[in-house]
């Protein structure tokens, strides 16, 4: 605990030294243009990979990126980021290498997480035909876990939350994206909702 604190020390003097109101600015107000529903994979931080500042973008995490309808954590952190923080893009984001996506599809027991995890079997299941042509089982889990994003880009945009959001004419995006481990690049998986035709 003492070294963590003597690195937000450090950390803190540092932004003050580069800009003696960022915190100033930081405290006043909180508009963040992007909603990140993301991993809890420690190394998968939001802002980090994406390249942005603090304020910038409010997160939610949980394991395997998962939105499911009684996640009442879930629910409540999307209703304040689109209806009182006015987010105007919600972004899904999963990762290569999740250990979230092997744990569901390995056959064995994990405790309580496997009832967590139910959906993305359920989504192995649904497309076990594509998944098991794939080479091998690293492609099969990284297209598991592109398929995993896309289908909660799906259950985003489902929600009432979201629904009656478009009825207003707020303006919202809801994208999918998969990070890359091994090179540090985000991949923007092409299933952005509401589609422009739209």
């Amino acid at each position: 605990m003492k070294e963590l604190l003597q690195r937000n020390a450090e950390w803190a003097a540092r932004h003050i030294a580069e800009n003696p109101n960022y915190f100033k600015r930081l405290s006043e107000i909180q508009r963040p243009h992007y909603f990140w529903i993301g991993c809890s994979d420690s190394r998968v931080p939001a802002n980090v990979i994406a390249g942005l500042e603090p304020g910038e973008v409010f997160v939610h995490r949980n394991v395997a990126n998962l939105v499911n309808p009684g996640d009442l954590n879930c629910l409540s952190v999307l209703q304040f980021a689109v209806e009182a923080l006015k987010v105007q893009e919600i972004i899904v984001t999963g990762h290569y290498g999740c250990g979230g996506i092997a744990a569901a599809v390995d056959g064995e027991r994990h405790g309580i997480i496997d009832h967590w995890l139910q959906p993305i079997r359920d989504i192995a299941a649904h497309q076990a035909g594509e998944l098991e042509n794939l080479a091998d089982e690293r492609a099969r889990l990284d297209r598991l876990c592109e398929l995993n994003v896309m289908a909660q880009v799906q259950r985003v945009a489902e929600t009432p939350i979201v629904q009656d959001a478009w009825k207003r004419g707020q303006p919202l995006l809801v994208h999918g994206l998969v990070y890359g481990l091994s090179d540090g690049r985000l991949r923007n998986l092409g299933c952005t909702l509401p589609r422009p035709a739209e």
